[in-house]
């Protein structure tokens, strides 16, 4: 199995990307780097590493404008989409514009039938496990139908991630099921009756991290900034955290004792250990990663995706689209 990284996207590129799909390549995945050809063989000198190359002359910069795919055919992330689409890759990674990859993908791969518009999964750690949220920021104004697509969704990825009996709750500002604005009032007879026992109703803020339902619906406005001030909050903590680790000998004592396991609750809240977000509802596997992604993060972006992929990811979605009672 194949992934096309946009080697070209990102605030850092090409050089953590091709760092990070060589990382990937030593763990088994086979990486094609989509890009500048010239900028990538040197960069794949500097790092001594070899990595097959498609040339793409042109990229999507972060500051341009998503419609721009539209006519720019042979910037890196349409390159790769083609790529997916003719069926010489399985799966497309990019860490670049956001915008530009879902209208890349939606423009060349199409959606899914039975999906009106696609969704951004996000994962967040839980006391019990994961949590995944959709949307992450695709589509700022929903309709109540579209959740009850990012519902069937969520699920399917959550059974693809292991998690076979999860749950889905609607992200609300109470539990009651009267609770909520017009969306979130319209959304909950629909989940409901298409979902059946496995919709466990709504859910707050808190839920999210206790981990009440493992797959939560919401719109991608509300959904981007639970996810911009999860990652806010986790910075400033751990910043706090050092901050009272460092203060005095005995807590510079402590903290060396205390090292390994602070080392681990690091790991649980970094951004970089998910890597990236799958596109659902889109005709192909499309994984979208932060633009300030590290090496590590692009690594784990490939690994995550030759493992979804892997695990029928498409085929899940698929059929809990075509399986939804509304």
């Amino acid at each position: 199995m194949r992934i096309a990284l946009d080697a070209m996207g990102g605030d850092r590129a090409p050089g953590v990307t091709v760092q990070g799909a060589l990382l990937a390549a030593r763990e088994g995945v086979e990486v094609l780097l989509v890009g500048e050809e010239t900028r990538l063989k040197e960069e794949l000198a500097r790092q001594g590493g070899a990595l097959p190359i498609r040339h793409a002359p042109d990229w999507i910069r972060m500051e341009e404008h998503a419609t721009e795919v539209r006519r720019r055919r042979e910037s890196s992330i349409v390159v790769a989409m083609d790529l997916l689409k003719r069926g010489e890759v399985q799966a497309v990674v990019s860490m670049g514009h956001t915008g530009a990859t879902m209208a890349a993908a939606l423009f060349t791969l199409g959606r899914i039938k039975g999906v009106e518009r696609p969704a951004l999964l996000v994962e967040f750690p839980s006391q019990r496990g994961r949590t995944f949220l959709l949307d992450g920021g695709a589509n700022a104004d929903c309709r109540p139908s579209f959740l009850v697509q990012f519902a069937a969704m969520g699920l399917a990825y959550a059974e693809a991630s292991g998690l076979s009996q999860a749950k889905v709750g609607l992200l609300s500002i109470g539990e009651e099921e009267g609770k909520g604005n017009a969306l979130v009032l319209e959304a909950y007879p629909l989940l409901k009756a298409a979902l059946g026992e496995r919709f466990y109703g709504n859910v707050e803020g808190r839920d999210i991290f206790l981990g009440t339902a493992e797959v939560v619906v919401t719109d991608g406005f509300t959904g981007n900034v639970v996810l911009k001030l999860a990652e806010g909050e986790a910075k400033v903590l751990l910043g706090w955290i050092k901050e009272a680790l460092t203060s005095s000998p005995l807590a510079r004592l402590g903290a060396l004792l205390a090292r390994g396991a602070l080392r681990r609750v690091r790991e649980r809240v970094d951004p970089a250990q998910y890597g990236a977000m799958p596109l659902l509802g889109v005709e192909g596997a499309v994984f979208v990663g932060h633009g300030s992604a590290d090496a590590l993060a692009v690594k784990n972006a490939l690994l995550r995706a030759k493992r979804l992929v892997e695990g029928g990811l498409m085929d899940r979605v698929r059929s809990a689209l075509a399986a939804l009672h509304v």
